[in-house]
C-alpha cells in the first residue's frame, strides 16, 4: 500500500490539472455567454453609486445574489462589507477574490444613458456621486465569476472567498472602514485565506490587455492636512499682518523640491501634491489662517518616511521663519501601504494571465503612483493585483480621461477578459496546490 501511495497522489495531481484545463475552457465560454448580464449589473451599480461606508443598496444586491448561488454569506463586515464562501467538493487551498463597493464624490459628465444623477453632501458641500474608478465594473465581473465557479462547485479542489469591500476610497474623518477594518474583523480567517487575487480596470490602458508588476506595483498613500496660523490685518496694511497666504505659497513651492532633491528617482517614483488651499473671505482682509490638503505617494517604506519627515520640516521651519505657526497632520485621514505583488506568486500565475489574454496582450507594467488598500490584504497573505485595460480601441492614453475623472469611461467589451482572468487564477492556483 505504501508503494501505491505516491502513485495515487500523482494520479490525483494529473487529474486535477486536466480538470483545471477543462474547467477553464468552460469558464471562458460562460464568461462570454454572461456578457449581457455582466453589463447589466455594472450599469445598475453605475447609475446608483454610494460613497464609502454607505453602500447599503449595493451591498444588499451583492449579498442577495451570493445567497441565491447557495453560498454561506456574511454581511455588515467593516460596516457594509459582504463575504461569500464557496466550498468546493474536494479539499484544497482557500482562494480569496476581492472587489470594492464604493464610489467617489465626483459629478459625472459622461454622455452615457446610465450616467449617475446621484448627489450627496460631502465635506459640507453638495456634490455628485460617481463610479469614477471602475468599482462598478469590478463588482459586476466578480459576481459573474461567482456564478461561474458556483456552477463548478462539485469539481472544485478548494474554497473560494468572495470579498466585497467597502470604503476603498477612504472613509470620512472619525470613521473606520476599508480593507484594514475587514482584516481586523476576521475576513481572512474561518476559513483561513491562503492567497488573494484582485484586478483593477484603468481607462488609459488598452482594452484587451492585462498588465502586471511583481513587487511594488502601486504606491503608498498618506493624505496630509497643513494649517498655517499667522496674524490678520487689513489688506491695505499688510505690515500689520503675518500673512499665512504668502507663507503658504512659499511652502508649496518648497515642497516640490522634496521629490527632485530627496528621492532617488532612478529607483522609484514619488509624489508630493498640494490639492486644496483654503484661506480668506474677502479681497481686502488678510486672513489669520490657511488650510491645505494634499497627498504623498511612495513605492517603498523608506521613501514614504522621507516624504513625511521632509514635509514636516519644510512646513514648520518656513512658518517659523516668517513668524507664523504650523500644524502638520500626516496622515490626516487616509494611509495605505504600497501594493506589493508577491514575486513568486506573480511568476507562478503569469501563464494563467497569458492564457486568458494571449501572451502578446500581457504586459509588464511600470510602477504606478495611484494607491489601493488591497495592500493591507497583501501584508497578511500572498497576493496579486493585476490591471485590466479599459481604453477603447484607437484611444490615446495621453488624452483619455483618467480614473477619478468626471469623464471617466471604460470599454465594457473587456468584461469577459476580466472574468476569465479571475477564473484562471483561481482554478490554476487550486490545481497547483493539489500537486
Amino acid at each position: 500500500m505504501k508503494k501505491l501511495y505516491p502513485v495515487i497522489l500523482l494520479l490525483i495531481s494529473a487529474q486535477a490539472f486536466a480538470q483545471s484545463t477543462d474547467l477553464k475552457a468552460i469558464a471562458a465560454k460562460k464568461a462570454d455567454s454572461m456578457f449581457t448580464q455582466t453589463v447589466a449589473w455594472r450599469r445598475d451599480f453605475h447609475q446608483n453609486p454610494e460613497l464609502g461606508n454607505r453602500e447599503v443598496r449595493t451591498a444588499g444586491i451583492v449579498a442577495a445574489y451570493l445567497k441565491s448561488l447557495g453560498m454561506e454569506v456574511k454581511t455588515g463586515i467593516a460596516t457594509t462589507g459582504v463575504v461569500g464562501v464557496l466550498k468546493g467538493a474536494y479539499p484544497g487551498p482557500v482562494v480569496a477574490l476581492r472587489s470594492e463597493l464604493d464610489a467617489l464624490p465626483v459629478t459625472e459628465r459622461t454622455p452615457v444613458p446610465f450616467a449617475s444623477k446621484v448627489t450627496t453632501t460631502y465635506n459640507g458641500q453638495t456634490v455628485g456621486v460617481m463610479h469614477a474608478c471602475g468599482h462598478d465594473s469590478h463588482m459586476a465581473m466578480l459576481m459573474t465569476v461567482a456564478e461561474i465557479l458556483s456552477s463548478m462547485k462539485s469539481q472544485l479542489h478548494g474554497t473560494v472567498k468572495f470579498i466585497f469591500q467597502p470604503a476603498e476610497e477612504g472613509v470620512p474623518v472619525g470613521e473606520k472602514g476599508g480593507a484594514e477594518e475587514m482584516i481586523k474583523e476576521g475576513v481572512l480567517e474561518n476559513p483561513k485565506v491562503d492567497v488573494i487575487f484582485a484586478q483593477h480596470i484603468f481607462s488609459y490602458l488598452p482594452a484587451g490587455t492585462i498588465s502586471y508588476r511583481p513587487g511594488g506595483a502601486l504606491a503608498s498613500v498618506n493624505d496630509m492636512k497643513i494649517i498655517i496660523k499667522g496674524k490678520s490685518s487689513h489688506g491695505a496694511e499688510p505690515w500689520f499682518s503675518v500673512d499665512p497666504i504668502v507663507i503658504s505659497a512659499e511652502i508649496i513651492t518648497n515642497l516640490q523640491t522634496i521629490v527632485s532633491r530627496n528621492i532617488n528617482l532612478k529607483e522609484n517614483p514619488a509624489v508630493v501634491t498640494v490639492a486644496a488651499i483654503n484661506g480668506g473671505t474677502r479681497h481686502n482682509i488678510i486672513p489669520e489662517k490657511v488650510e491645505m490638503l494634499g497627498t504623498l505617494r511612495a513605492m517603498t517604506d523608506a521613501d514614504e518616511q522621507t516624504l513625511k519627515t521632509r514635509v514636516t520640516e519644510i512646513v514648520t521651519k518656513i512658518a517659523e521663519a516668517n513668524g507664523a505657526t504650523a500644524e502638520v497632520y500626516i496622515p490626516y485621514s487616509v494611509h495605505y501601504p504600497a501594493t506589493y505583488n508577491d514575486p513568486a506568486l506573480t511568476a507562478q500565475m503569469l501563464p494563467s494571465l497569458r492564457q486568458a489574454a494571449g501572451a502578446d496582450n500581457v504586459l509588464l507594467a511600470t510602477p504606478m503612483t495611484v494607491s489601493e488598500d488591497m495592500s493591507y490584504f497583501q501584508q497578511k497573505v500572498p497576493g496579486l493585483d493585476v490591471f485590466l485595460g479599459g481604453m477603447p480601441k484607437g484611444g490615446d492614453p495621453k488624452t483619455t480621461p483618467s480614473n477619478h475623472s468626471a469623464d471617466f469611461f471604460i470599454d465594457e467589451s473587456v468584461f469577459p477578459l476580466g472574468v476569465k482572468t479571475l477564473c484562471n487564477l483561481t482554478l490554476d492556483y487550486m490545481a497547483e496546490k493539489t500537486k
